[in-house]
């Protein structure tokens, strides 16, 4: 054995990676000692035996879809197995890579594991930490979203979309085209733009939207502009639904119109508006003249 073939050999038998190689018909014919270690048996043992067995049907399916890839350009593909180690159940990426002969067909694939197991148990970890934090946003009254200076929404979460109608697969769309023709929407449009051009907040402002079936949504808009080197790059948010609260607001409005002795005033109690109804100084109404007078008075 000269010394390339002797540094060859070390390269392959050194490494931590798992390195193998193995015919069209899935049949090992060369494993390196980390493969031997990982899987608890020696090289005499696993050479002819069948590559990444797997008795999962369905994850059967994905692998033997990837693998395909081998057989036509680039002649490569990678794919994830779980296997049984000395360690346990450990998950290893494998980038598989076809050998052609001198007519261009398939001789032996080549194929390299990378044991990815940490970061899976990461993405797991992480993935958990999202549903939770998702759980204890979408628990409150408000409702979140994010969207580029020119309106494109890229975040929406998911109370909000199911309030809208926006469908999963619809693609991106601007929050203006769910925007009614009420006169309150320029007003809070143009908060926007500023809060975008300035970037700086905007206090907050309200608008009216309108979902697929027609029903017309009233919403309290808490915004600020996220700005990178000077410049706005998105604008977070968050949005409560004050439809009935709305409703009400302008039936007291029209109470004002059609009562004239009736003077409402708003004031803020533990977070909330009332109206409460003012004694005027001039002469008492109707209503009032009437439930002040005394039992006996008629």
């Amino acid at each position: 054995m000269d010394t390339t073939d002797t540094m060859y050999r070390d390269l392959v038998e050194c490494q931590q990676d798992l390195i193998v190689r193995f015919n069209q018909e899935g049949r090992l014919i060369f494993v390196n000692a980390a493969y031997c270690e990982a899987v608890g048996k020696p090289r005499e043992v696993l050479t002819g035996s069948v590559f990444m067995p797997v008795t999962d049907e369905r994850y059967a399916d994905i692998i033997a879809t990837q693998m395909t890839r081998l057989f036509r350009p680039p002649f490569a593909c990678t794919v994830e197995q779980w296997i049984q180690t000395s360690k346990g159940m450990r998950c290893f990426s494998w980038s598989a890579k076809s050998v052609l002969n001198s007519a261009n067909a398939v001789e032996s694939i080549v194929a390299t594991g990378h044991d990815i197991t940490r970061i899976k148990s990461e993405q797991r970890a992480l993935k958990k930490k999202d549903e939770e934090l998702m759980f204890a946003i979408e628990s409150g009254k408000q409702m979140y979203y994010t969207h580029t200076p020119d309106h494109t929404m890229m975040f929406v979460s998911p109370r909000l979309r199911a309030l809208l109608g926006c469908r999963p697969k619809e693609g991106k769309r601007t929050w203006t085209d769910y925007l009614t023709d009420n006169p309150i929407n320029a007003a809070g449009l143009e908060r926007t733009i500023r809060a975008i051009a300035s970037g700086r907040r905007e206090p907050p402002y309200r608008l009216e939207m309108s979902s697929p079936d027609g029903r017309k949504i009233r919403l309290e808009v808490n915004e600020i502009p996220l700005v990178k080197n000077g410049k706005t790059v998105s604008i977070a948010g968050c949005v409560t639904d004050v439809t009935e609260k709305a409703l009400v607001e302008e039936g007291l409005a029209e109470a004002e119109m059609l009562i004239p002795d009736l003077a409402v005033a708003k004031k803020p109690l533990e977070g909330h508006v009332v109206y409460p109804v003012s004694r005027p100084k001039k002469q008492p109404g109707f209503f009032q003249s009437l439930f002040s007078k005394k039992p006996d008075e008629k």
